[in-house]
């Protein structure tokens, strides 16, 4: 998107499934993405906020559900997601330190919306979301402010840059420069189209498991950068989960489950030190906050569908991380620490998918 140069372009394609219009989390209707970029010397971090609707999330909810592979992480909001199968705000994303920011900055944001909130009604539920970029940026500092993150909000839309940019500006993934990443998935079953689409911030992995569609990349350039340190697996990875199915938080948290194969395709263990966290949503179906005088209606899908629901994430997942590393440019953060480019090694090294 927005003439970054991806995985495809380098006639690497994964999967089976088709992609949507933009292959990204945005092909899932109403999905929009925003970042804060803040990118200068040992300030290499930022924000990206994913607003799962256009209207008000607050009065009307949608199916969630999350998922953690390895729990180290500290998101917020999951708690109440998994007790009650609903999410009622944005998701925000940004370095670990702030979480905190994030999270009060997103309950403003929410209240501004909903004056009833703390009055007549209850309080909210900010979904927050990270991962440790203190390799290039100075997290310690707290670079991130509250005005980032509205910033981030406010300004999301249907196309929007990967790599090196939001939440992704100071990550690495297999010892290279990680960051943000999207692809998406079409359904086509008996009783209509639907899509899944796939967010990530991607920080996780040693270089030598780095693998694209079955080839052992990582041990290649790991041949060929005999002068790099490689960095243990102490990352993470959030991966942010869209879809239009119409489903349970019973069924949605299954299709959770299966974005570790898409992350085991590219290499990853999940290790100790690294935090892989899912969060997703359903689009389908509308909660509403204030009780209505009947009973809800919830359609979900057949668990004889599910299968290509697996598929379709799993491939979205391996698409995004790919996506995350490809699109990436490198940064010279705290300390003059940088970490290279895929894209660059690439052409560096002559090297080629095959």
């Amino acid at each position: 998107m927005l003439g970054q140069k991806r995985i495809r372009d380098y006639g690497v394609k994964i999967g089976k499934l088709e992609a949507g219009k933009w292959n990204a989390i945005s092909d899932v209707s109403g999905v929009t993405v925003g970042h804060t970029t803040l990118s200068d010397g040992d300030q290499q971090t930022g924000v990206t906020a994913v607003i799962p609707h256009q209207g008000n999330v607050f009065k009307e909810k949608l199916i969630a559900s999350s998922h953690v592979i390895n729990g180290f992480g500290k998101t917020l909001g999951t708690i109440q997601i998994n007790e009650l199968g609903t999410l009622e705000t944005p998701i925000v994303l940004t370095n670990t330190l702030n979480a905190g920011t994030a999270a009060q900055a997103l309950m403003k944001h929410t209240m501004l919306q909903n004056p009833e909130i703390g009055r007549t009604t209850g309080t909210v539920n900010p979904v927050v979301g990270e991962c440790n970029d203190m390799f290039l940026n100075d997290v310690r500092a707290q670079f991130v402010q509250e005005q980032d993150i509205f910033h981030a909000l406010d300004s999301a839309g249907s196309e929007f840059k990967e790599g090196t940019v939001g939440a992704g500006t100071g990550m690495l993934c297999y010892s290279l420069k990680g960051g943000i990443g999207t692809s998406s998935r079409k359904l086509t079953l008996e009783h209509g189209e639907y899509t899944m689409g796939v967010l990530v911030v991607s920080n996780f992995g040693i270089l030598s498991d780095l693998t694209v569609n079955g080839q052992p990349l990582g041990q290649e350039l790991k041949a060929a950068l005999l002068e790099t340190r490689e960095e243990k697996d102490q990352g993470s990875i959030m991966v942010i989960a869209a879809t239009d199915l119409p489903v349970s938080e019973r069924q949605l948290n299954r299709i959770l489950k299966r974005a570790s194969t898409g992350l085991s395709r590219t290499g990853s263990i999940m290790t100790t030190g690294s935090g892989e966290i899912v969060l997703g949503f359903s689009t389908a179906t509308k909660i509403p906050h204030e009780k209505p005088a009947e009973c809800l209606n919830l359609n979900m899908i057949h668990e004889e569908d599910m299968d290509l629901a697996f598929r379709a994430i799993g491939e979205a997942v391996e698409e995004a991380v790919l996506n995350s590393l490809i699109t990436a440019s490198p940064v010279k953060g705290r300390n003059g620490h940088e970490r290279p480019a895929l894209k660059d090694l690439l052409e560096k090294f002559e090297l080629s998918f095959h």
